[in-house]
């Protein structure tokens, strides 16, 4: 897998991953606003499920983590 600039492609929480997208604010409302991009973004939640993504997951394979940052970005 590659790597986008700092951040590392690798497996992450969710939770983990939401606070590095959403720096200053809860894990809670982290999670809350990552899962609203997923819903609102065209295409990036049909994206994740092709790549074997589970809503309810707590754990982001690496492949998810590149599907998430080519879509969004690095955080």
């Amino acid at each position: 897998m590659k790597q986008t600039s700092e951040f590392r492609i690798r497996t992450y929480g969710w939770q983990e991953l939401a606070c590095l997208y959403n720096p200053g604010v809860t894990p809670h409302t982290a999670v809350k606003k990552l899962k609203s991009w997923v819903e609102e973004s065209p295409g990036l939640k049909q994206k994740l499920l092709e790549a074997e993504w589970k809503p309810k997951k707590r754990l982001l394979t690496p492949r998810q983590v590149e599907v998430l940052v080519t879509h969004l970005g690095a955080p």
